[in-house]
């Protein structure tokens, strides 16, 4: 049964807007953590810890400048429109993100990713996607790119340390799209622009709408279509990990020992700094 969840209006300053989607309860999106779809042209957030989970960045095509991201291991990366970068903070990395162009909006989404139980105290490592190594879709009035996972006869040459799915679907006005999810994991959707309907039901960032599909026993199949004005809409399918989520904000465990160890570690420098 398709149920509702509804994002917030998250701004911080004038150079920073977002719409978050994120839940007290875990279960809600697991394995996925929370989403952030954001539009930033000036540096935002100082550097700053993770642990535990994935810090992923993917940047939509309209954007007007790309993003610089750097980190503690040394990697240095410029995030292209169009493209993908996946933080594995494992034990724990430090890192930052900045418009490449200061002035110029970047127009995003921000997914937080668990990491399985047994990863999670991994050394931290980074996977870049360029815009060109996209898959993409092409169907009457749809265009639907493949940045993690996969879609139809898709799939993203990344191989993350999570296995999920992410779509990047622009629909025309009253275009269809069959949106086939695997058993036993779970998906939704989060509107980017304009409206959409998911078997019937209308969606749209005019009432922060975000459809959830539960897990079921066997695949699913459900329509997709375009609004009176067309739609843009992100699409998150993954299979839940079913453990504890014990957090403190930037870094979060299965477990409060580990959670205690990684603070610890970040206090004394052993995560590395910018």
């Amino acid at each position: 049964m398709t149920t509702t969840a509804r994002m917030q209006r998250a701004n911080r300053g004038a150079h920073f807007r977002a719409y978050r989607l994120h839940s007290a309860d875990p279960a809600q999106f697991d394995p996925f953590m929370g989403i952030d779809h954001a539009w930033m042209s000036e540096p935002t957030f100082p550097p700053h810890p993770h642990a535990g989970f994935s810090a992923v960045t993917y940047l939509f095509l309209d954007s007007e400048t790309g993003i610089a991201n750097r980190d503690s291991n040394g990697n240095r990366t410029l995030i292209q429109p169009g493209g993908l970068h996946w933080t594995a903070a494992g034990r724990g990395v430090v890192h930052e993100e900045n418009p490449a162009v200061l002035g110029s909006t970047t127009h995003l989404l921000q997914i937080f990713v668990n990491l399985p139980r047994e990863r999670q105290n991994d050394a931290p490592f980074a996977l870049t996607l360029a815009p060109q190594d996209v898959p993409v879709v092409t169907k009457p009035g749809v265009k639907v790119r493949v940045p993690l996972g996969r879609f139809e006869e898709a799939q993203s040459p990344l191989t993350p340390p999570t296995d999920v799915t992410l779509l990047d679907i622009s629909l025309e006005a009253g275009a269809e799209l069959k949106l086939s999810i695997p058993a036993d994991q779970r998906a939704f959707l989060m509107p980017i622009f304009g409206s959409a309907s998911l078997d019937g039901e209308r969606f749209g960032l005019d009432d922060l709408g975000a459809p959830l599909l539960p897990p079921a026993d066997g695949a699913t199949t459900h329509r997709l279509a375009g609004g009176a004005e067309g739609a843009k809409v992100a699409v998150f399918i993954g299979e839940p990990l079913h453990q504890p989520v014990i957090s403190n904000g930037p870094m979060a465990f299965a477990s409060q020992e580990h959670l205690i160890a990684a603070t610890a570690a970040y206090q004394r420098g052993e995560m590395g700094r910018l």
